[in-house]
């Protein structure tokens, strides 16, 4: 179907909203009203350049408080509804957008507001154009779809017909399986926006919080399927106001809003069981590595070795070691990427076990994740990249055989790891503010994962907001993290090592000359007792040890932190008859200890 975006949903100015629109692939815009008054080109300019880049104008809008008023205020719209139609013809837009009234002043008399709709549409039709009415979640009389389609159904002018936008309806909880009693060619426009379920006023809802399909919890492709079952031939349009795509960059908003949709159409052809262009591959099943770029790998190094690892293998061509301990693999890049400016040690690159990386790379790049150039010899692995939205580059690897691992020759003598960790529990990715639900989407469509509920910890500095997203079988998660916390910010990244004997590991990195380890304050261990009746033992084993405790319904988690190198940490953790959760209740006594200082020698 043909797509749409509101220049509303974007930031900067109009010429560079319809430029980044139709890089992003867009069909077409809806012109929001302050975006033309603001351009300092005229009506006829924008058409011209909007036809230059390929885009048509479907929509102009808004046109407000025109319905269900006095005989003086309509003389008054009418005037008002003159100019804009003269407008538009300029501009191209053969479609206006009429809210439903919101003035105090507005009367119920649902025979007035069609009369009224009427004689809009009547001069509507002189000028080539169409009058698209929609109901307002906030509206003073006129609130609802359906009380909307009703005047609509009454006014009876080819001219006039309804516009349904997705936020209006779900926000108020409407069925939209009624969508379905109305003739696809009376829907003149479609309008679709998500939005986190949040219990404040609609109007606030709707003007700071709307964001792409699939980063909130409506339920759109069930509004969608009604709607396309309706026969709606038009445009798929966003109309999103959102104070932080307001401020972020241009280019890459629109290229967020066009995934959104391009998953959006895929979940609605299952629905529709129309089938859909997009590859689907299998989920990936795992992690087969995490990569790290390091200045000082001698450091790193040292931090692996102490947690256990050993140093498996070197690059034949590259400076990068291999260091394994059973299932957990970890990439140990001495080229500092010049993404990474300050050449701290981060994290770059994550490999997954992909089922078919092929059709895994081709699914990426359908959504907009173009695969990534790679320079490699003749001889090494095939592997296809693509970035993910903090910049990690994220690796499809074969599940059955992991062609990547002879590219590694084995050190000599192999060295045996000391100790339990088994494989790569999860990992933990930081995203600025403003990239942050476009990194849940990012891995909801191109991945396949499961997102969880949003969650906000407290932080001495702030809140930290966290996100989880796991596939089908629990055997790959990722956390999502708002990234720079405080006023230094916060290592944001951090892998989680699964652990079989945590106890053991922490005895065994007590024990070191160095410190391995982040230390957590008593008064944690103290508030633990009030949440947990572990019995004094274990109490006091926890405390000696480090170790950090949750419990969810399913079972016991145990976990604790290293110290941080450059911008990365490690976490082992030990999962107990199946907790499924990431210990966020432990969050903000990590953070806590992260931000204090270094404690200061005692002198002798």
């Amino acid at each position: 179907m043909r797509t749409s975006i509101a220049t509303v949903s974007l930031s900067g100015s109009l010429t560079e909203k319809l430029e980044a629109v139709a890089r992003a692939g867009f069909d077409g815009v809806e012109i929001f009203e302050n975006d033309l008054l603001g351009c300092p080109l005229s009506p006829d300019q924008v058409r011209a350049r909007a036809e230059q880049l390929g885009l048509s104008i479907d929509l102009y809008q808004p046109f407000r408080d025109f319905d269900s008023t006095s005989p003086d205020r309509l003389r008054a719209n009418l005037r008002r509804a003159e100019h804009k139609f003269r407008l538009m013809e300029r501009l191209g837009a053969n479609t206006l957008l009429v809210c439903s009234n919101v003035s105090t002043d507005a009367v119920i008399d649902d025979d007035l507001a069609a009369e009224q709709l009427r004689l809009l549409a009547e001069r509507a039709a002189d000028h080539g154009i169409s009058i698209a009415y929609e109901a307002l979640a906030w509206g003073r009389h006129v609130g609802t779809y359906l009380h909307a389609w009703r005047i609509v159904r009454a006014a009876d002018h080819p001219n006039l017909g309804i516009c349904l936008d997705s936020f209006h309806i779900l926000s108020r909880g409407s069925d939209p399986g009624g969508i379905e009693a109305i003739p696809g060619e009376k829907i003149f426009f479609l309008q679709l926006a998500d939005a986190p379920l949040l219990a404040m006023d609609v109007l606030q809802w709707s003007r700071h919080y709307r964001c792409f399909p699939g980063q909130g919890g409506f339920d759109l492709t069930g509004l969608l399927a009604h709607v396309l079952r309706t026969g709606y031939a038009g445009p798929l349009s966003l109309e999103i106001f959102n104070d932080n795509f307001r401020q972020a960059d241009t280019g890459r908003t629109a290229v967020d809003a066009m995934r959104s949709l391009i998953a959006l159409e895929e979940s609605v052809a299952e629905v529709l069981t129309t089938g859909s262009s997009l590859p689907r591959p299998g989920q990936p099943g795992g992690f087969a590595f995490a990569e790290i770029a390091t200045p000082d790998p001698g450091r790193l190094g040292g931090l692996l070795g102490a947690l256990g690892f050993a140093r498996a293998g070197q690059h034949a061509t590259k400076p990068v070691e291999l260091w394994e301990q059973s299932g957990a693999r970890i990439l140990l890049n001495r080229t500092v990427p010049e993404a990474a400016d300050d050449g701290a040690t981060s994290l770059v690159a994550l490999g997954l076990d992909s089922p078919d990386p092929a059709i895994s790379a081709a699914r990426a790049k359908a959504l907009l994740s173009p695969v990534l150039p790679r320079h490699r010899a003749p001889d090494e692995a095939p592997l296809d990249a693509v970035a993910a939205p903090d910049g990690t580059e994220l690796f499809f690897c074969g599940c059955a055989k992991p062609l990547w691992r002879e590219d590694f020759a084995p050190v000599v003598p192999p060295k045996d790891g000391t100790g339990s960790v088994r494989s790569i529990d999860h990992v933990v990715l930081a995203h600025p503010w403003d990239q942050f639900d476009e990194a849940a989407l990012f891995y909801r469509a191109v991945l396949g994962l499961r997102p969880h509920e949003s969650v906000e910890v407290a932080d001495p500095y702030g809140l930290l907001r966290s996100r989880a997203m796991t596939n089908a079988a629990g055997t790959l998660r990722l956390v999502l993290n708002m990234a720079k916390v405080g006023p230094r910010g916060l290592p944001g990244q951090h892998i989680a090592l699964a652990d079989d004997d945590i106890r053991a590991t922490a005895r065994r990195l007590r024990d070191l000359p160095d410190e391995v380890t982040l230390p957590i304050p008593d008064n944690y261990y103290d508030d633990l007792r009030a949440r947990f009746d572990l019995g004094e033992e274990r109490h006091r084993e926890l405390r000696e040890l480090g170790l950090l405790y949750d419990r969810d319904e399913r079972g016991e988690f145990l976990h604790l932190y290293t110290v941080t190198v450059g911008r990365i940490f490690f976490e082992l953790v030990q999962r107990v008859d199946g907790y499924r959760g990431f210990g966020m209740a432990n969050a903000p006594a990590r953070l806590a200890a992260q931000h204090a200082p270094a404690p200061a020698p005692v002198d002798p």
